[in-house]
């Protein structure tokens, strides 16, 4: 079992995506694919990132290009194949349903999100992400760094009502 440094570790690589998301005026939401190490302990510094990605819905003025979406073609790019089995997906706020659903054709291992979504989250209002009639469910792990992931996404929104 991974460590939480070590998942905090990759976290705060989301976090550094999601600030850019911020600095553009995207909804402050960073995802880093990495492939899952094959030893324990791992060393961090061995681990090889896939993918790191922001959202770029206003910039691209594309609705799919959620930070989730942008890091799974890099890593389906990195990898040479979309199935990205052996891999671990950080994200700072808990996929929607089209991440979570494209999370799941993808064969996406593990989810490590920060802040969960109670309004639109693709696993706690929809369940995707283990729904018995699907035929991959990854493990999820919610909660890393939720309070910096929760700091960010508020300070966002609170400038955006001053504006």
């Amino acid at each position: 079992m991974l460590s939480a440094d070590f998942h905090e570790h990759f976290m705060r690589l989301a976090l550094r995506e999601a600030a850019k998301a911020a600095e553009a005026g995207e909804v402050p939401t960073g995802c880093v694919i990495i492939r899952a190490p094959e030893a324990e302990p791992a060393a961090r510094a061995a681990v090889r990132v896939l993918a790191r990605a922001h959202n770029q819905t206003e910039t691209l003025k594309d609705a799919t290009a959620h930070a989730e979406m942008i890091a799974l073609t890099q890593a389906a790019a990195a990898l040479g194949d979309w199935r990205l089995t052996g891999t671990l997906l950080y994200v700072t706020k808990e996929p929607c349903a089209m991440c979570a659903g494209a999370i799941v054709l993808a064969r996406v291992p593990t989810v490590v999100w920060g802040l969960s979504d109670p309004k639109r989250g693709g696993h706690t209002v929809f369940s995707i992400l283990n729904h018995p009639g699907l035929n991959h469910r990854p493990d999820v792990l919610p909660g890393v760094l939720e309070p910096e992931c929760r700091s960010l996404l508020q300070s966002f929104f609170r400038a955006r009502r001053e504006e």
